[in-house]
């Protein structure tokens, strides 16, 4: 639960320090005195959108900070674990706000992306805005409460996800179909470059080589001239290395003496002379063996020629053709036949509709399940709320054309039938503005109570209601906080009276400037508070005393 929020600078609060508690705490105070900087800096703190006009003027940063015990929030617990950032029990939450709009997020001291803080702030926290009765008039806002009562929103998002699939494929498959002469052309000349390459049938390094060989059959007498001089050089000329070298070593020989200084220079000479005669050998199997083959070189030079006309065709080296024969046989492989091809995409389409028809054939049984019984909970709720004539009804119409859609099969909407007898139809064109602020209530009441938040927050939800409804509202807030944290905004008495904690705020000016004040009630404060919120600024003492008499009566009825 919320445990503590600081709010340095934003709007007009220079420093706000809030502790929060267990159970319903109220916040009150006059029009325009600011009791929307709590919501809206909790709203930044859980990821909210922000600008430049939230820093207070004349300061630098606005800076929020929301602090949570999540010890009894698993799912909170394990999200914070899974991203490396779980402190024991604590989650602290901070949102830093430059006067040029920039803002910067941080969760227990590390910084983090904004989205996170928002994927956290929706396991800790759920608002529910004054506007969101407006909003009650959106089918998408009817779909997602539903869900959301259902327990369905992951269960939704598959479906979606699904779609995405489908609707990808759809749009290949269309295309396909639109373009299917230009397919087959392009088919065509596919089919003809790999033909045409499939008949070349470079292989891996064969250009470089038959340009090697092309070398050597081009030089075939000059090899042969020169190797058969070398062999004359090395043994078979007057003055040829063998004689040269026999004669050093006679010359040696007739040494008078032996001179151990040279037994390495004449075990030398004689290895050389061994290697001249071997090489000699070898030159002259070699000039023997060597015929020069014009036909080969012929050969040789036609299939070069046929390898650079087809890199010059396709205007590429001829290194890159093997390259190129692999991309156009697999651009072919795809269009005719493969994963590309109408029969495959058909077959592709085919298979993700049967599996988002499944995914969406289960959402439509828990939502048609959740329905019933959501219609029956706002019943109770609208019967408290003094509207017990007024028939609720969630309308599931199944999509007429049976296409899929992103959000499931149905058209989802919420109905009502105002006086018993008559049909029930849209809210917008049977509710007033006063029932519809009621059935609001009724709904996120019903929802909020099936919800795994443990924070609830209500921003003049009770806006248009009075009365000993309003004191209804109260105890259903009231009720709410008994099994975790709500925190509402409201100029109702009735509801402000039966909360466990009450924050007023007020606002002054000190120097030309505007100040907000947030600070938690005592008793008499409470009193006074209820007083000023029943009879104005004159408090009369019989107003005090029926603010004594309602804050007493709204303490005593839950005890």
């Amino acid at each position: 639960m919320l445990v503590q929020l600081t709010v340095s600078n934003y709007a007009i609060a220079e420093r706000v320090e809030l502790q929060f508690k267990r159970g319903m705490t109220a916040l009150t105070g006059e029009t325009g005195a600011g009791k929307s900087i709590v919501l809206d800096a909790l709203g930044l703190a859980m990821g909210g959108r922000a600008d430049a006009g939230a820093v207070r003027h004349g300061a630098k940063r606005a800076d929020i900070t929301a602090s949570f015990d999540v010890s009894n929030i698993p799912e909170a617990s394990q999200w914070l674990e899974s991203h490396e950032l779980d402190d024991e029990s604590d989650c602290i939450l901070r949102r830093v706000i430059s006067k040029d709009g920039r803002s910067r997020a941080y969760i227990n001291g590390q910084p983090c992306p904004l989205a996170h803080l928002k994927e956290l702030g929706g396991l800790l926290m759920d608002i529910h805005s004054q506007h969101q009765h407006q909003s009650l008039l959106r089918k998408e806002t009817h779909r997602k409460l539903l869900d959301e009562f259902a327990g369905a929103e992951t269960l939704a998002d598959e479906v979606h996800s699904a779609w995405k699939h489908w609707n990808k494929s759809r749009l290949r498959l269309t295309e396909r179909q639109q373009n299917a002469d230009e397919t087959e052309a392009k088919l065509q000349l596919l089919r003809y470059q790999v033909e045409e390459l499939d008949r070349l049938a470079l292989q891996d390094n064969e250009q470089q080589e038959l340009e090697q060989e092309q070398a050597q059959l081009s030089q075939a007498d000059a090899v042969l001239h020169h190797s058969h001089r070398a062999a004359l050089l090395c043994t078979e000329e007057d003055g040829s290395a063998a004689t040269l070298v026999r004669q050093a070593l006679q010359q040696l020989e007739q040494l008078p003496t032996e001179v151990p200084a040279l037994a390495d220079t004449i075990q030398m000479l004689n290895e050389a002379q061994i290697q001249i005669g071997e090489a000699g050998d070898n030159l002259r199997r070699f000039v023997e063996d060597y015929e020069a083959d014009p036909a080969r070189l012929a050969e040789v030079e036609e299939r070069l020629s046929a390898i650079y006309q087809m890199a010059r065709k396709h205007r590429i080296s001829p290194e890159e053709l093997p390259a190129l024969h692999q991309r156009l046989s697999a651009e072919l492989e795809e269009l005719d036949g493969g994963a590309g091809s109408l029969e495959q995409l058909e077959a592709e389409l085919d298979e993700q509709r049967k599996a988002y028809d499944a995914l969406a054939t289960k959402l439509t049984d828990a939502r048609e399940r959740a329905a019933v019984d959501l219609d029956q909970r706002i019943a109770e709720e609208l019967a408290q709320l003094s509207m017990p004539s007024v028939q609720f009804v969630t309308h599931l119409n199944r999509s007429a054309d049976d296409e899929p859609t992103p959000c499931g099969q149905q058209d989802i909407e919420f109905l009502v039938s105002a006086n018993p007898g008559q049909p029930a139809r849209s809210l917008s064109k049977v509710a007033s503005g006063g029932e519809l602020s009621r059935i609001s209530l009724a709904i996120q009441v019903v929802v909020a109570q099936t919800s795994t938040t443990p924070t609830l927050v209500f921003d003049e939800v009770d806006v248009g209601i009075g009365g000993g409804t309003a004191e209804v509202v109260g105890r259903l807030l009231r009720n709410l906080g008994e099994n975790g944290q709500v925190l509402c905004v409201t100029h109702l008495p009735q509801v402000a009276a039966q909360c466990h904690q009450h924050l007023f705020v007020s606002k002054f000016t000190e120097q030309d400037t505007t100040f907000s004040k947030i600070e938690a009630l005592d008793d008499q404060g409470r009193i006074s508070e209820v007083a000023r919120m029943l009879g104005g600024v004159d408090m009369t003492d019989q107003t005090l005393a029926h603010a004594k008499e309602m804050v007493s009566k709204g303490q005593a009825t839950h005890h």
